[in-house]
C-alpha cells in the first residue's frame, strides 16, 4: 500500500476532505518502498526492505492552522485526525504570515518514474554490490559502500480544489576504498532515477584507481592554488549557494544582498561561463513538476552567463512585495563545456587536483565563505601531469568568490551529494587562486 495510484490518492484525500468542518484544510499523503545494502571490511553488513506511508490534515480557521499526522488509514482513524487538526487550530495563536489555500490548477505530467528502478529487488541490489566488490577484493582494497533505492509518491489535496500528484524513483550508490594500512583511500558516488545507468563496477574501479594512487601523500604549503574541482567536490562546494531565496536577500542575510540594502539581481554575481538553471523535465535530472506550496515549476534560469536572472518567492514574500510568486529549484543544473578531467589536468602548469570535499561549515553566510577539507584523493599537477599524492588540506573559499575564478568548465555530471542526498548535474571546473589554509593529517 505504500504507493499509491494517481487515482487512488485522489479517492483517499476526497475520503479526508470530506470529514473537515474547518474553514480551509489541506490533505497531503506520502509513501514510499524500496531497499538498501550497507557494506564494510568487503562484506555486507547490513540489508532491508522499507515501506512507509503517511498522512498530514492541516485546518484553518482565519490565520490559526493545525497539523496532525496518521498513519492509519480505516475511516475511524481519517476522521479522528481530522478532528485533531481542528483541535490544533483552535488552539494555535494566528499566523500573520498565513496565505489562503490555492484553488484548482494544472500541473504538467512528470517524468520522475522509471519503471526499471521500481522493479528493483533484493537480488538486483546484491548483483550490483557483487560487482564492487569483486573489484575491491581483486585490488587487494577494502571497501565501504552504500546503495540505495527508492520508489515515492506523494499527492496534496484542499477544499479549494487543488490536486497535485507525483510519483518518481531513485537510485543511489557510495563507496570509499582504503588500502591495508588504512593510509590511502578513494571515493565514488553515483545517483541516477534509471538503474541502467548505474554502473558499480566502473564507479568501484574508480574509486580504488585513487586509493592506489593516493600512497605515500607527500605534504606540501598550503596557499592559493589553481585547482581542479572533480563533479563530486565542486557539488558539494557550491549547494549552499543553492537557494536563491528571495526573502533572505532582501533581508540582508544572503550573499545575494546587496550592502546597503537591496539584491543583487540583475547583476554580474560571477564569471559568465556559469549558467544555473532548473528544469523539472532535464532527462538525466527530472524532478516534481510542482512545489510544496501548489505551485507548478517550469525550466527557471537563476544565473546566465554569471548574471543572477531569478529570485525564489514564496506566496507570503510576493505578496508583501507586490511580485509573482516562484517556487525554488526543484532540482539544479550547471552548464558545462567540452573538455575531459585529463584535458583540464593537461591544461594546468601547476595545481592540485581534487576528488572530494568534506566536513563542510558555514563561516559566513553573506559571503558564502565555506570552511572544510579535501578528502580520498588529493593531487599535484604538475606541467599538464600528476605528479604525486598530497597531504590533505584544510580550505577557506567561497563559492562566489571561487566562481569568479573560473578558469575552465569539463564535461557534465550527474553528481550525488550524500550529506543532503541530493543529486545535481555539475561540470568539473579549473579555478585559480583556491585558497588551502592549512594542511591535515586525516585520510
Amino acid at each position: 500500500m505504500a504507493i499509491l495510484t494517481k487515482e487512488e490518492a485522489q479517492a483517499l484525500l476526497k475520503k479526508v476532505l470530506a470529514y473537515s468542518k474547518a474553514e480551509e484544510c489541506e490533505v497531503s499523503v506520502n509513501g514510499s518502498e524500496g531497499g538498501n545494502i550497507r557494506y564494510a571490511l568487503n562484506a555486507v553488513s547490513t540489508a532491508g526492505d522499507i515501506s512507509t506511508m503517511g498522512l498530514a490534515v492541516t485546518s484553518v480557521y482565519g490565520k490559526k492552522a493545525g497539523t496532525a499526522t496518521i498513519d492509519e488509514f480505516d475511516d475511524a482513524a481519517l476522521e479522528k485526525v481530522v478532528r485533531r487538526s481542528e483541535e490544533l487550530a483552535q488552539l494555535a495563536p494566528p499566523n500573520p504570515e498565513y496565505m489562503p489555500m490555492l484553488g484548482p490548477s494544472e500541473f504538467k505530467e512528470e517524468i520522475t518514474f522509471n519503471p526499471t528502478t521500481g522493479a528493483m529487488t533484493p537480488d538486483s541490489r546484491a548483483d550490483l554490490v557483487a560487482k564492487s566488490l569483486a573489484v575491491t577484493k581483486e585490488a587487494k582494497l577494502t571497501a565501504a559502500g552504500f546503495l540505495e533505492n527508492s520508489t515515492g509518491f506523494s499527492a496534496i489535496m484542499n477544499s479549494k480544489g487543488l490536486f497535485a500528484y507525483t510519483k518518481g524513483t531513485d537510485v543511489t550508490f557510495s563507496v570509499t576504498t582504503r588500502n591495508e594500512a588504512g593510509t590511502a583511500s578513494g571515493y565514488a558516488a553515483r545517483g541516477f532515477t534509471d538503474v541502467s545507468k548505474l554502473d558499480t563496477f566502473s564507479a568501484t574501479k574508480i574509486a580504488s584507481t585513487k586509493c592506489l594512487s593516493s600512497s605515500g601523500a607527500k605534504a606540501i604549503e598550503p596557499g592559493k592554488y589553481t585547482v581542479i574541482l572533480e563533479p563530486v567536490a565542486a557539488t558539494y562546494m557550491m549547494e549552499n549557494m543553492f537557494r536563491f531565496d528571495a526573502r533572505s536577500a532582501e533581508e540582508g542575510r544572503s550573499f545575494l544582498s546587496k550592502k546597503g540594502g537591496g539584491t543583487r539581481l540583475g547583476e554580474q554575481l560571477v564569471d559568465p561561463k556559469v549558467t544555473i538553471y532548473s528544469d523539472p523535465f532535464n532527462p538525466d535530472l527530472p524532478s516534481s513538476t510542482w512545489s510544496g506550496e501548489g505551485l507548478p515549476r517550469e525550466k527557471t534560469m537563476w544565473i546566465d552567463k554569471g548574471v543572477v536572472k531569478n529570485l525564489s518567492y514564496s506566496r507570503y514574500w510576493a505578496d508583501k512585495k507586490g511580485v509573482k510568486p516562484l517556487p525554488g529549484p526543484g532540482n539544479i543544473i550547471m552548464e558545462g563545456g567540452d573538455a575531459s578531467i585529463e584535458d583540464l589536468i593537461k591544461s594546468t602548469e601547476r595545481g592540485i587536483l581534487v576528488s572530494r570535499l568534506w566536513y563542510i561549515r558555514m563561516v559566513d553566510p553573506q559571503s558564502l565563505l565555506l570552511t572544510g577539507l579535501t578528502r580520498d584523493g588529493t593531487f599535484y599537477i604538475e606541467n599538464g601531469k600528476i605528479k604525486f599524492p598530497v597531504k590533505n588540506f584544510r580550505f577557506n573559499e567561497s563559492p562566489v568568490i571561487m566562481l569568479n575564478n573560473l578558469e575552465a568548465l569539463g564535461k557534465q555530471e550527474r553528481s550525488i551529494s550524500v550529506e543532503s542526498y541530493r543529486s545535481y548535474l555539475i561540470p568539473p571546473m579549473k579555478i585559480r587562486d583556491f585558497t588551502f589554509s592549512s594542511l591535515s593529517d586525516a585520510v
